[in-house]
């Protein structure tokens, strides 16, 4: 069978059980539409959380940053799954314990103000509206190449799917569709990873492999082999550190704070029977995400490898080893027709040219007659969809990976969707502006908010900043600088009070968001970016994705300092404070919970 028929048809059946799934398992009561009745058990709820956070910059971008940054991509992997020990920490069981809705409704409540709560609600649309930019990128790559389709139409086709799934199936509808997009998403991931693990080293464990000798007969172990190649070609050794470490540290702790307060993934330990559920549930969730985030340095490295000896058919850097255009795979041939991968015969010897800048290699280049790298465009996001094609897998895995793409995709983006519809049906609507609203009414809001909210994403999805990892990145930075740390102090600090909140709220807020938009550009449109989006114009070599960390710096000081400076909070919330934050001695608490 071909592999477009086969697509199709893998595809196509994963859509009909999350579709089957959804209508099975529709929300009926606003409790069920938007955290799931909390009847979900911890262990399914933690596969459902794992599908949840590992989006199409999981599944699809992250690999693909690790094959072309190498080290400096280490940060990606410490910063998402470090978060999760901060959530199961310090917020996960209180968070729950206190038993509402919404990350916004909590904010509101424990700073006894609606402004706090409008806030809240703000900072989550932005920060979820730009993360679920990154899920429409991943599902217009995915549609694209497999189903043949343009990057726009493919994008339409997702929204479609989402929309029947998320809006009418709500928070109970999407966690079962979520479970089986997990089982679709890992056996995708990791059942390639194993079959090219098997071919380069001979070992089917791809985090094993990745250590291991290859079995060319050279007796290099993969990581010198592929550091060897790269800097034959002029690149940069693949394990070397080539960014700034204060750049490094500061990505690191944006992620990690950013994934402790994203509110999509917060809203899933609302869904679990009892308080400590929630700290097990993060724990199991911790347990599924580990099982892609340790192969995914394999997938990477291995995905550099198969590229670079595709093109180098001969002895490397010199120019009978480079593959000549008219003999390039049908998977190359395919992906140009994406636009996301583009070849320009510069020096018009029909070869293709794929080489680094290093200096040395530009002095022999030169000597060679060639006139630049001929790759002019390889996107990262398409190499782990177009690894197991480079690697001559069967079409049944290359189907498989297509389906677990989307699911990853699909699965982040109803998350989002699902907390952007929550925050303004139930925060705004119901919580602000029009309390009197009954259960039903407050439902259809929700689902009216949900379909507005597919269609400004889908549409922002269009043009996204950047690499769908760079994107999401973005967003971790927004929630970390804006989210995490008012729900960090309104758990802890008794004395912040809700003028200190809202200050802090907008300033870490309010100066993350210019320094993103110094450098990409208001609504992420590149043009009006203010100056060149590289490290020699960042601020002290801070990438507009790191800056997170220091926005929740500014959100902490100024939330502490204007606090202390202020009427000290009321004594019933104070008695909240120390109601969430210290376990009931009776039991009686957690027993209602």
């Amino acid at each position: 069978m071909d592999l477009k028929t086969l697509t199709f048809l893998v595809v196509g059946a994963t859509f009909a059980l999350y579709i089957f799934i959804a209508l099975k398992t529709r929300a009926s009561t606003t409790s069920e539409f938007y955290v799931a009745g909390k009847g979900i058990h911890p262990i399914l709820n933690g596969m459902a959380t794992a599908a949840d956070w590992m989006s199409a910059a999981s599944f699809i971008s992250m690999a693909g940053l690790i094959a072309f940054k190498g080290f400096d991509a280490s940060v990606y992997l410490m910063g998402w799954t470090g978060g999760y020990v901060l959530l199961a920490m310090l917020l996960a069981p209180y968070l729950r314990k206190y038993g509402k809705f919404t990350v916004p409704e909590f904010i509101g409540d424990r700073f006894y103000s609606k402004g706090a709560r409008i806030v809240a609600v703000i900072c989550l649309i932005v920060a979820s509206l730009t993360y679920v930019i990154g899920q429409m990128k991943g599902i217009g790559v995915a549609f694209s190449r497999f189903l043949e389709i343009d990057f726009a139409h493919g994008l339409i086709a997702g929204m479609v799917i989402v929309f029947i799934y998320a809006v009418l199936g709500g928070m109970k509808g999407v966690t079962y569709t979520q479970i089986a997009q997990y089982c679709v998403l890992i056996f995708a991931y990791t059942v390639p990873a194993v079959f090219i693990s098997l071919q380069l080293t001979g070992n089917p464990i791809p985090q094993l492999g990745l250590g291991s000798t290859m079995n060319d007969g050279s007796g290099m172990m993969l990581l010198d082999k592929l550091d060897h190649v790269l800097v034959d070609l002029g690149f940069s050794a693949y394990t070397m550190q080539k960014g700034s470490t204060l750049n490094m540290f500061l990505l690191t702790m944006s992620l990690m704070i950013g994934t402790a307060g994203l509110p999509h993934v917060i809203t899933r330990f609302f869904t679990v029977p009892k308080v400590k559920d929630a700290r097990f549930s993060a724990g199991w969730a911790l347990v599924f995400i580990a099982i892609l985030y340790t192969t995914a340095p394999a997938v990477g490295a291995m995905a550099r490898l198969n590229l670079v000896n595709t093109i180098q058919t001969g002895p490397i850097g010199s120019p009978q080893g480079n593959l000549k255009y008219a003999n390039r795979p049908s998977w190359f041939e395919k992906w140009e027709e994406t636009g996301l991968l583009k070849f320009k015969d510069k020096n018009h010897d029909g070869r293709i040219q794929y080489y680094g800048k290093n200096k040395a290699f530009a002095v022999k280049a030169k000597a060679f007659g060639w006139k630049g790298n001929e790759m002019v465009k390889v996107d990262r996001d398409i190499m782990v969809l177009a690894n197991p094609e480079i690697a001559n897998l069967p079409n049944w895995v290359i189907a498989l990976v297509a389906a677990g793409g989307i699911a990853a995709a699909l699965s982040t983006a109803a998350g989002l969707l699902l907390a952007i519809a929550s925050s303004i049906s139930h925060d705004l609507l119901k919580g602000v502006f029009m309390p009197n609203i009954n259960d039903k009414q407050e439902l259809m809001a929700s689902r009216i908010a949900m379909s507005f909210a597919i269609v400004v994403a889908g549409y922002l999805g269009m043009n996204p900043p950047g690499f769908a990892a760079q994107v999401v990145a973005l967003a971790f930075g927004l929630a970390a600088s804006s989210l995490f740390p008012a729900l960090m102090l309104g758990i802890f600090v008794k004395r912040v009070n809700n003028i200190g909140a809202i200050s802090g709220m907008l300033a870490g807020l309010g100066t993350t968001l210019v320094y993103i938009f110094w450098f990409k550009g208001w609504l992420f449109i590149k043009s009006t970016a203010m100056l060149p989006d590289d490290a020699a114009h960042w601020l002290f070599g801070i990438s507009p994705g790191s800056f997170g960390a220091i926005g929740a710096l500014f959100n902490f000081t100024v939330a502490l300092v204007v606090s202390s400076m202020t009427k000290e909070p009321p004594e019933h919330i104070q008695r909240l404070v120390e109601d969430i934050r210290i376990p009931a001695i009776s039991g009686v608490v957690a027993a209602e919970n």
